[in-house]
């Protein structure tokens, strides 16, 4: 019987090659903001699934699969009235996600995002039940994305991770967004680096 390497070994945190962990580097912000991330069943145990390593360094966040035959994902627990909600969405007929779109509302935001393709996020956040509450809002333009692992067709199209670092710098404060983004920059540079790409 034949052993893997340990170089097909992956951390059960991170998901980076256990040589390559990224794992004393995660930040931890413990913000008002609460992320939910709504992910596909066949994405989430992807390794190239760059969402739950955000949300490790977001300790009041959560992941929801959907997807899964026996199982009826229903995000109408988020509607509560001490929070308002935000559904990040790939799409130009929304609102641009602002500081003083924030600041209209005193209430705490949870920010539920779509991850996956451009395309999927899109139908997802059409097709979500129990957001009907839910306020949709876009990130404003910005620079192409650092993630050179998975090709992404959109022009605009950014990983998952930096969509959600984008959204916090606006929602919370760009020292989040800042710190975030430099994790998100290590896991690409190991990335890479174990594909044998610069």
């Amino acid at each position: 019987m034949g052993t893997r390497s340990k170089r097909s070994e992956r951390c059960g945190r991170c998901r980076m090659h256990t040589e390559r962990c990224v794992c004393p580097d995660i930040p931890r912000y413990d913000l008002a903001t609460r992320v939910v991330l709504v992910m596909h069943h066949r994405e989430y145990p992807k390794p190239t699934a760059t969402g739950p390593l955000a949300l490790e360094a977001l300790p009041n966040s959560e992941i929801r699969i959907h997807g899964e035959r026996d199982s009826l994902l229903d995000l109408s627990d988020l509607a509560t009235p001490e929070r308002r909600t935000l559904l990040l969405y790939p799409g130009d007929d929304v609102p641009v996600l602002t500081r003083a779109l924030v600041e209209s509302d005193p209430r705490p935001v949870t920010l539920v995002v779509p991850d996956g393709t451009w395309r999927q996020a899109s139908r997802m956040g059409r097709r979500l039940p129990g957001l009907g509450h839910t306020g949709m809002v876009r990130l404003p333009e910005g620079a192409p994305t650092e993630w050179g692992i998975r090709r992404e067709n959109h022009p605009q199209g950014l990983a998952t991770f930096e969509a959600i670092a984008r959204a916090l710098g606006i929602i919370e404060s760009p020292a989040v967004q800042s710190g975030l983004e430099e994790l998100f920059r290590l896991m690409v540079r190991r990335s890479l680096d174990a594909r044998g790409r610069d």
